[in-house]
């Protein structure tokens, strides 16, 4: 049987620059207040009060939910009740 060469297309300028995806080596830059729901990390905020607002409406929406901000600069977390 005859071995027959296969011509891949050029790669275009544009894939070759694409960024690499997020993974467990290379994470996205996140804020220093963590929101986390039964926790689990949902968000970052760079200020706390943006991250209280946020936790509150969860909270109040669902109260069964454990809500609490995590501060990762002084290793502290905040339940909300």
């Amino acid at each position: 049987m005859a071995t027959r060469q296969i011509k891949m297309p050029a790669k275009d300028a544009a894939e070759e620059e694409q960024d690499e995806p997020y993974s467990q080596r290379k994470r996205p830059e996140v804020g220093r207040y963590l929101l986390q729901v039964d926790r689990q990390t949902k968000s970052s905020y760079e200020a706390l009060d943006e991250a209280q607002k946020a936790g509150s409406a969860i909270k109040q929406r669902f109260a069964a939910l454990q809500v609490s901000i995590y501060d990762r600069i002084e290793s502290v977390n905040t339940l909300i009740s």
